[in-house]
């Protein structure tokens, strides 16, 4: 969401504001040049492959549906229907909680994993190309940490909420 001028925008430093804009438009070109990067040459959709890698890095190659909504920062029902397309792929399955009736896991299946270890290096490259390699060691992780503190605030305000 860009900000638009206003009165109160200009309580809002110049160099934040630039810096704001930034961040929208390097997310917003850098990740539509990867969804296409996969989309064409790996007939993937980029929300498919975050899926995979979540469920790829979690204990058990699974996770509870509301978690990984919010890994993937989905609502649970656009996250449900993902999973419902996934499914017929046959790249993630669901199965029930056994302590929880009402919870489900989304369960990566070799499938998948094959499809991941296909796909990771197209992925990849594209990281490095779009925004690893325009990027220093000391900025990567000035970035890693400003960012983070920005994520972190913004989910306490959300929680609170």
């Amino acid at each position: 969401m860009s900000a638009s001028p206003s009165a109160t925008v200009t309580s809002v430093p110049p160099a934040q504001l630039a810096a704001w804009r930034a961040f929208l438009e390097a997310h917003a070109h850098t990740m539509e040049l990867l969804a296409r990067e996969l989309r064409d040459e790996e007939d993937l959709p980029l929300a498919f492959y975050d899926v995979l890698v979540q469920l790829h890095e979690a204990d058990g190659h699974r996770l509870r549906m509301q978690e990984l909504a919010e890994r993937v920062l989905l609502s649970k029902s656009g996250l449900t229907r993902l999973i419902d397309r996934m499914e017929r792929q046959h790249l993630v399955h669901r199965t029930a909680c056994p302590s929880d009736r009402r919870g489900t896991f989304a369960e990566l299946t070799p499938q998948g994993l094959e499809t991941l270890r296909r796909t990771a290096p197209t992925h990849l490259r594209g990281v490095r190309e779009h925004f690893a390699a325009l990027v220093s060691d000391e900025e990567a992780e000035l970035l890693a940490t400003v960012l983070g503190r920005v994520a972190t605030a913004a989910q306490e305000a959300a929680s609170a909420r």
